[in-house]
């Protein structure tokens, strides 16, 4: 956590945060909201963002956030998490607002953060390509100047809210570097078109270029700041996942305690504790790598802090195993409430789908551990 933020600083934020979603994102709202065709509501969007600051919390002061770290950020995450959000949170905090921080572009900065503080602007980023491979790898949008004016062309799926998103920012081959570039929604030459996917509550688009204009963001060659800003995304996602992990054990305990069967609650029988006892083991472990790498992410970039390991390796541990744990979690939670968790009615479903698009969503468990293994070669 930052100097300036106690653990019970933490405590009152999470409490803050969890009951003003109590409030405007109850399970009613949730499933009102995934059955819209943008997937959220934009007032609301706009209350969370201008009386608790959630979407600028990690951004600082001078471009209207609140001037805190990802550690603070962690803690909306996960409480997000916990509620199922249908909002653009992950899009607009996750993955826009940490690139732009890292590619130092003052007027791009000062042009589209004030927006996404208080949530008069969504943005988005794209992470993978057509085939959904994550970027860097994949086949790439393409960038070329004319005059000094850029256009892109190519095809990306999988881009989160990018049928909403005001702004694209699109990671594309300029040349032989990599640029990224921000295109407006309706520009000529874009094409958003939503997709069908396995979650509801976070919406997908794909986005086609066919000589789009945009405008270039941050050094020609924006490499290391794309790979800076996914990693905070990866440590901001695995706290959703470890929050969406904890209300499914959450759920599962009350049923199991309130549940009986032959005279007795369903949780005093010995195969139930040790089904919830592994449930709570993984959930403790997602909150401990979760928080170790929204630890990991608040630290300057420049900053080398001997015989620790760096953001990319703790945000892909953090990612491979949140991914696994949520999964893991949200199956056991169907399981052990019988015939009602596989009912339309019960929200088992909804974080089981959540946790299974979220663990392929910046790259797969097994993508990660090869990262890893990657990195730690390095050292």
């Amino acid at each position: 956590m930052s100097p300036e933020t106690t653990p019970d600083e933490l405590g009152l934020l999470r409490r803050s945060v969890r009951e003003a979603l109590e409030d405007l994102s109850p399970p009613s709202e949730v499933r009102r909201r995934m059955e819209t065709e943008r997937g959220w509501d934009g007032p609301a969007w706009r209350r969370l963002c201008g009386e608790l600051g959630l979407a600028g919390l990690a951004i600082p002061e001078a471009y209207g956030g609140g001037g805190f770290t990802p550690v603070e950020l962690g803690v909306v995450f996960e409480e997000a998490g916990r509620s199922l959000l249908c909002a653009p949170l992950l899009a607009t905090a996750g993955l826009a607002a940490p690139l732009l921080l890292a590619l130092e572009d003052e007027p791009a900065r000062r042009r589209l953060l004030p927006g996404l503080c208080d949530g008069s602007l969504v943005a988005t980023v794209v992470t993978a390509d057509a085939t959904g491979r994550g970027l860097p790898g994949g086949a790439l949008v393409r960038a070329a100047e004319d005059r000094g004016a850029w256009a892109l062309h190519g095809t990306c799926d999988f881009v989160v809210d990018g049928a909403s998103a005001d702004v694209v920012l699109v990671p594309a081959l300029a040349g032989d570097t990599l640029g990224v570039f921000a295109v407006e929604a309706g520009a000529p030459g874009l094409t958003a078109r939503a997709l069908v996917t396995l979650d509801p509550t976070r919406r997908q688009a794909r986005l086609e270029f066919a000589g789009a204009p945009a405008s270039r963001i941050g050094p020609p060659d924006a490499s290391a700041a794309l790979a800076r800003a996914l990693d905070v995304a990866r440590a901001l996602l695995a706290g959703e996942q470890a929050g969406g992990a904890g209300r499914c054990l959450d759920t599962t305990v009350e049923y199991a305690r309130s549940r009986v069967q032959f005279g007795r609650p369903v949780g005093s029988f010995q195969a139930v504790k040790q089904k919830t006892a592994d449930m709570l083991i993984k959930v403790e472990s997602a909150r401990s790598a979760a928080g170790a790498a929204a630890q990991a992410a608040a630290e300057p970039a420049a900053r080398v802090i001997a015989d620790l390991p760096g953001l990319a390796v703790v945000a892909a541990i953090a990612q491979a195993y949140c991914s696994e744990a949520y999964v893991a979690v949200a199956a056991e939670t169907i399981q052990l409430h019988g015939g009602i968790g596989f009912t339309w009615e019960h929200d088992a479903h909804l974080h089981f789908k959540r946790a299974w698009t979220s663990a392929e969503l910046l790259g797969g468990p097994d993508e990660h551990i090869e990262s890893l293994a990657r990195h730690l070669g390095e050292r």
